[in-house]
């Protein structure tokens, strides 16, 4: 190693923000704030088949402590804008997460629809 380069570890990327289940908005303010303050990232995109979920990835770990400590700041912010949102106005109703997510509720409604009719039918079916 040279002296005063960082060793190789230290220069590879690492993974800084996971993007599985984030909101569209939540990763734009999250690309923004890295761009804003300078920060050298990347992203990967999520795999064909929803294996891989993607990421904002630091093209240098060495800069994970700083970028880490905006995020958590980042975060924080939003939380609290978040709650104080959810305290003016109430959580969203079933109809109304049905309308915004239907992606998300159906199948989870199917799923518990089934399990029931299942748990249901199953003593009879057993019992023949």
């Amino acid at each position: 190693m040279r002296p005063g380069r960082p060793p190789y570890h230290a220069r590879m990327a690492k993974l800084l923000f996971p993007l599985r289940n984030v909101p569209e908005d939540e990763a734009d303010e999250v690309r923004a704030l890295l761009t804003r303050h300078g920060v050298d990232w990347y992203e990967t995109r999520p795999g064909p088949w929803g294996i891989s979920a993607g990421g904002l990835w630091l093209r240098d770990a060495a800069a994970h402590a700083e970028a880490r400590r905006l995020l958590d700041e980042y975060q924080q912010a939003r939380r609290e804008r978040v709650r104080e949102e959810i305290r003016e106005h109430g959580q969203p109703g079933f109809l109304e997460l049905l309308r915004e997510r239907p992606g998300y509720v159906l199948p989870r409604l199917l799923a518990m629809i089934a399990i029931i009719a299942l748990m249901l039918a199953l003593p009879w079916l057993l019992l023949r």
